[in-house]
């Protein structure tokens, strides 16, 4: 194989994987540019209805493989990849859309690519851009890329939209408009190049013609006394590359089923025997027209050759790190798989670290609980109710029963106080749980940014209800922590407190000398009066102000260390324990990657293998003469 051969057939297996891959823009729209496929040169085939498009590619194929007919016969694109094989090896035809099936019998494959158009299009004369792929591997072919376009038109018939002409022109100027697309224009020698549509676009979309092939068919069907000479030797129309005389095979011969290496023959020998082409024969018909392609083609390839490879090498880059974002594959071995979810535990666990430790947002919020939630719930507890004047009266005579006290009412200030104290069971619970649902948040959001992870959604939601199991744990202990302290309140009450209290001023007392008998002096206060009552529910309020400032300090103290520095020194503990026992099959349960991933994956692994051969390819090839 000439070096020629091999760039253009490197292409023509890179066009193809890319195909197969999916990486093909197709002229259908989107950035295609961004695709290996769109920055490599391929050749469209354009030209009216019934100019010889068909038997041009059939020629060139030497093969008989496309559907015919009168009107608008190809109605999709066809983008044909020819792959020269080995003299002595086998045709076959592979379509993008049967992958492993291999079609031998070319009628079949003209079958297909009517049965595929229509498949889309419906049985009617409308027009789709979804191109078919097709693919011919043969010794007989050079190594090409050609896309057969549907013919332009100037007038819709029957059965076809009110916008079929200008529906035609923009799908083949998507494909003719890139200026990585040689142009082959197909015109019939047996009507004027000037009302050629082929020629009228490529002059539009090329107008310094350095894309533009033009060939022309149907010479055998000029009127006699008549010839094309005019056209190619470049007086009627010039081009920068020189044009190309195509002879079609004749109705009769299609009829006949005339063999198309037979028909090459048969154009040889008219353009050898030709009086009027005899001394061009040399560079007319479609053996020529293939080679002239190729040899444009390895030109056009080594030019770009620097670009390509940019663009290779931009996607290498941004594949490996979309590889590396995924994960690689997961191991099969069990010891592999227990270190690979202690590793993404450990991810996880150093996330959710910096979310506590300020790294990231979210541990402030705890701090939060303590500096506002807790403070504005103890200023809400009902302290004016419970020491109302009402309140106080009733709380101290059930607690004196029967025998009124006589100098300070002690039950009865152990039960103010001990009731007062109770309500702050409610803020210290509250506290703990505002701690733990802050916690459980961080857990969550440790989880989604653990990018490892997201690969597993089995082992995330295990992880999430491990690590939450953990939290509920802390929770509880913190709340008998925080309850413990309340109850340690009521337990003991801080007597030097009360010592230190004005004293109640007792009320002289007046001797009756007759009967030995004491009574209070009249002008002395009622040691029961309302305001004796009021220093009571001072003295109590007092207190519990005082407890309220010291549980201020400690609940926080409390659910930090039972619930902070635990989810800190022990937050997957547990599911250590847990995982450590488990067999391979449980192991790989929790690997069991999202579906959309693992195909994310295998496709970026598979276009990266592509590149790098596609580059390696290249560079061995590329500046070889």
């Amino acid at each position: 194989m000439t070096t020629m051969e091999s760039l253009i057939g490197l292409v023509n297996r890179i066009q193809r994987a890319c195909t197969v891959l999916g990486d093909y823009g197709g002229g259908t729209g989107g950035n295609a540019f961004n695709s290996l496929w769109e920055a490599l040169p391929t050749v469209a085939v354009v030209g009216g209805q019934s100019s010889g498009k068909s038997s041009v590619l059939e020629s060139i194929v030497g093969r008989d493989f496309l559907p015919r007919g009168s009107g608008i016969v190809t109605r999709r694109p066809l983008v044909l990849q020819l792959h020269k094989t080995d003299d002595g090896t086998e045709e076959y035809a592979e379509f993008l859309h049967l992958p492993k099936r291999q079609f031998t019998d070319f009628a079949m494959v003209r079958k297909e690519i009517q049965d595929e158009t229509d498949r889309i299009t419906g049985k009617s004369k409308q027009i789709s851009p979804v191109p078919i792929h097709l693919s011919i591997f043969s010794p007989n072919v050079v190594n090409l890329t050609l896309i057969d376009l549907p013919g332009l038109t100037k007038v819709a018939v029957e059965g076809q939209s009110e916008t079929i002409v200008e529906d035609i022109e923009s799908m083949v100027r998507t494909y003719v408009d890139k200026p990585n697309c040689i142009i082959l224009a197909v015109s019939p020698a047996n009507q004027d190049i000037a009302t050629s549509d082929a020629i009228k676009l490529a002059k539009e979309v090329d107008p310094t013609g350095e894309r533009t092939f033009g060939v022309l068919t149907k010479l055998d069907l000029m009127d006699k006394g008549t010839n094309a000479l005019d056209v190619l030797e470049g007086r009627s129309y010039k081009l920068q590359h020189p044009w190309v005389g195509i002879v079609n095979r004749s109705q009769a011969d299609i009829n006949k089923n005339v063999d198309m290496m037979l028909a090459r023959r048969k154009e040889r020998e008219y353009f050898d025997n030709s009086p009027d082409y005899g001394h061009l024969a040399s560079k007319m018909g479609s053996e020529y027209l293939a080679k002239l392609l190729s040899k444009h083609l390895e030109s056009v390839i080594r030019s770009r050759i620097p670009s390509i490879l940019s663009l290779i090498n931009k996607s290498i880059e941004e594949l490996e790190r979309e590889l590396d974002r995924l994960g690689r594959p997961v191991a099969v071995d069990a010891g592999a798989q227990l270190y690979t979810i202690l590793e993404m535990c450990r991810a996880f666990d150093k996330i959710f670290k910096e979310h506590l430790d300020g790294g990231r947002p979210g541990g402030d919020r705890i701090y939060g609980v303590f500096d506002n939630q807790l403070p504005a719930a103890l200023k809400k507890l009902p302290f004016d109710r419970h020491l109302s004047l009402q309140s106080v009266k009733k709380i101290v005579s059930e607690a004196d029963g029967y025998q009124p006290h006589l100098i300070a009412p002690e039950q009865g200030y152990r039960r103010l106080i001990e009731g007062a104290l109770g309500y702050f069971r409610g803020p210290a619970e509250a506290s703990v749980d505002a701690v733990h649902f802050v916690l459980k948040e961080l857990v969550r959001k440790s989880i989604s940014q653990t990018e490892e992870l997201k690969r597993f959604p089995s082992l995330q939601v295990e992880l999430a209800a491990a690590a939450n199991s953990s939290l509920e744990k802390f929770r509880e202990e913190s709340k008998k922590s925080v309850i413990r302290l309340v109850d340690m309140e009521s337990a003991y009450l801080t007597a030097d407190f009360f010592r230190k209290l004005p004293q109640e001023i007792e009320r002289p007392v007046v001797t009756n000398n007759r009967n030995h008998t004491a009574s209070p002096s009249p002008a002395a206060p009622d040691l029961y009066g309302d305001g004796h009552f009021r220093r009571i529910a001072s003295n109590v309020s007092a207190y519990v102000s005082m407890v309220s400032d010291t549980l201020r300090n400690s609940i926080p103290k409390a659910c930090v260390y039972c619930q902070v520095r635990q989810a800190k020194l022990a937050l997957l503990n547990f599911f250590y324990g847990q995982i450590s026992k488990r067999e391979g099959k449980q192991l790989g349960q929790l690997l069991d990657e999202d579906p959309a991933l693992m195909d994310r994956r295998l496709e970026c692994a598979k276009r990266l293998e592509l590149y790098k051969k596609a580059r390696d390819e290249i560079d061995a090839v590329a500046w070889v003469r």
